[in-house]
């Protein structure tokens, strides 16, 4: 029988130990630096998110009573002169605050004005 010995690549060097250390004090100030400097930071960059100061224009709209028997769907499709069925749906979602695509009888909905 043969015997295979390795040798190690590398030998590791003892490293001195550091005398510096940190108590409980001094960990919550370096956190809290640190804390407030990731703070100011995003408090620096979040001001470029600033609307402007002039009114915008509002979407011409018209108001829409719904009849027994109609969906969003239906509603939707007379109104989208591009045939997007979906964009059109979403949108009418959006200018009434829908939570769902649900409709009653004789609910008032406000829908994009249709221009040929």
């Amino acid at each position: 029988m043969s015997t295979l010995s390795l040798a190690p690549a590398f030998t590791a060097i003892p490293r001195a130990r550091s005398t510096v250390r940190l108590t409980r004090r001094g960990r919550l100030a370096v956190f809290l630096t640190s804390l407030f400097l990731v703070l100011g930071v995003a408090f620096m960059l979040a001001g470029g998110a600033v609307g402007t100061g002039e009114a915008g224009q509002p979407a011409p709209t018209e108001i829409v009573q719904v009849a027994p028997g109609d969906t969003l769907w239906g509603i939707a499709s007379e109104i989208a002169t591009d045939g997007d069925v979906r964009s059109m749906m979403s949108e009418i979602e959006r200018l009434n605050a829908l939570e769902s695509a649900g409709l009653a009888a004789g609910q008032k909905l406000r829908v994009p004005v249709v221009s040929d």
